[in-house]
């Protein structure tokens, strides 16, 4: 272990804050006492602004000496102990103020140094500008649920579009695994840089086991702007907030095939007592209503899960949907068994739904459903907007397109939407790391993803969305665009209720005992009495 005491001022500041050096850029880390806010705490600031716009600072020999110098006398002013207690509590006083204010002074001389260029675009667009000479060389590592050829391909692309500029290397991996080995890989200590998580609430359990680091301050403010309010208050922990939304679904949507419901007949549903009779009529002509499937290897389940909250908002409304969330109204609650018997009952209706894989637990949540509903083998499929992704290419969508999309319909006059969404949180403490989350948490971030994954679909519907509301919604397909502006008006609007449990329950025990229920394993008693007990010990 180093001995500070024993250091010379620029060793000890050259100890605690490793310097190096590439042209002529300068990065340091500040210490954790200087990491708040401007007030106080100019260093945190200082290093925001090397961060940031780090080509400004090209004098860096200049800065590097006098924060080398600073650091010598702030040490020297530490270790200075006289032995009586009431003079050296007044000492200590002054040592504080006095380091303060000549700390803010720098911070003041480098702001002004800096001030030649701006941060804005003019156009109201956010954009992370990078710092090529600061970041040239890394390499951060993000790792993510979305393995998916269409999303991995567009979020690898927006992230070289960010890493180019910065001479920069970024990989992203995606894998159907992800909840197995991002919590395998946190407990053995060995985590990607970044992690996109599917779930808030094992964000949450993350940050409580000390695995995830809270958004530097700047970091903050500079994402929090360009979102609905409320967004980032999802991630917050302990004082803390520990990610950033980089993806939102809408969920309450029906893809349906448009020449069947031509040659049927059929007319869209406008309360789920029509799309009930509808599906009965459907199955009078021979024709399957439903694809269905729950298989998502690890996180096989989560289909079943969406229908619940889905069904539960439409059945019971969003203030039972709340308390059953918060386990105020338990899993073995009669109503919340109603609710689960019910959706059984429509998927196990003979002739109501077909199973690519051979049962639903076996046939993939979107992947199997893609193209029989392109060739009409079923007619509908309660999927979220990402479902485009799945789609075979070239397909068509909207009002004139080959499939279409319309609102699963409410039991009353009300319109709840649930909606979910990705975050990204931090495993490394690392300039690189904390100017990628800014990053991806930018509207520039959100564009480059969506022309990189509409491109990969012929220029159609994407599959991503983003509640960004600086985004250039001329990017979108005209049908994802109507969705975005669903979300930014939806009410009563409410977030996925399983990912906002603990992850036990809404990560594990939620899909476990669902999926043996799906299966017949299990009735749907014992099942949401298995959940309940999971969810009493968390």
């Amino acid at each position: 272990m180093t001995d500070h005491n024993a250091l010379s001022g620029a060793e000890f500041y050259l100890t605690a804050h490793p310097i190096t050096t590439s042209g002529s850029a300068v990065e340091t880390r500040a210490l954790p006492e200087l990491t708040t806010t401007f007030a106080g705490q100019p260093d945190r600031f200082i290093e925001h602004r090397a961060r940031v716009a780090p080509g400004q600072f090209a004098a860096s020999n200049f800065v590097d000496a006098i924060k080398t110098g600073l650091w010598s006398i702030r040490h020297w002013l530490l270790t200075r102990v006289s032995g009586n207690p009431e003079e050296e509590r007044k000492r200590m006083k002054f040592k504080r103020q006095w380091l303060i204010a000549l700390l803010a002074v720098l911070a003041l001389v480098i702001s002004a140094c800096a001030s030649e260029e701006g941060g804005g675009d003019g156009d109201g667009t956010t954009t992370t500008e990078g710092a090529s000479s600061d970041l040239e060389g890394t390499t951060v590592t993000v790792f993510s649920s979305e393995d998916g050829t269409d999303e991995a391909t567009g979020i690898q692309a927006a992230l070289d579009v960010f890493a180019e500029r910065n001479g920069m290397t970024i990989t992203h991996t995606g894998a159907r695994d992800f909840s197995d080995q991002i919590n395998a890989q946190a407990a053995g200590g060995n985590p990607p840089d970044i992690a996109m998580f599917p779930q808030p609430g094992k964000v949450l359990d993350f940050a409580a086991e000390g695995f995830l680091l809270p958004l530097p301050q700047d970091v903050d403010d500079a994402v929090r702007p360009q979102w609905p309010a409320g967004t980032l208050e999802t991630y917050e922990y302990d004082g803390g907030t520990y990610a950033i939304q980089v993806k939102t679904d809408y969920k309450s949507i029906v893809w349906y095939n448009t020449q069947v419901f031509a040659d049927g007949g059929y007319e869209v549903p406008t309360s789920l007592d029509a799309l009930v009779d509808l599906s009965n009529q459907m199955i009078a002509d021979g024709q399957t209503p439903w694809c269905v499937g729950i298989e998502s290897g690890p996180a096989t389940g989560w289909v079943f899960t969406d229908w619940m909250e889905d069904m539960t908002l439409r059945l019971q409304g969003p203030d039972f949907y709340d308390q059953w969330v918060s386990n105020e109204i338990p899993f073995d609650d009669p109503r919340v068994v109603e609710i689960g018997q019910t959706i059984l009952d429509i998927w196990n209706t003979e002739g109501n739904t077909y199973a690519a894989g051979g049962t639903i637990a076996a046939t993939a949540h979107s992947a199997d459903h893609g193209q029989p509903l392109a060739d009409g083998t079923c007619a509908m499929v309660r999927q979220a907007s990402f479902f485009a992704a799945f789609l075979p290419e070239g397909t068509t969508v909207g009002d004139d397109g080959e499939i279409n999309t319309f609102y699963f319909p409410s039991a009353d006059d009300t319109q709840p939407v649930l909606t979910a969404g990705n975050s990204a949180g931090a495993f490394r403490d690392a300039p690189e790391v904390w100017a990628v989350m800014e990053y991806l948490g930018s509207t520039e971030y959100a564009e480059e993803r969506q022309k990189a994954q509409r491109a990969n679909k012929g220029g159609g519907a994407s599959g991503f969305l983003t509640a960004n509301l600086n985004v250039d919604l001329s990017l979108w397909d005209p049908v994802e665009a109507a969705f975005i502006d669903v979300l930014s008006t939806a009410d009563p609007a409410r977030f996925d209720g399983s990912d906002l449990m603990p992850a036990a329950v809404g990560a594990g025990a939620f899909w476990t005992e669902g999926t043996s229920a799906v299966n017949g394993d299990k009735s749907i008693e014992d099942a949401f009495a298995a959940i309940q007990a999971v969810y009493a010990d968390n």
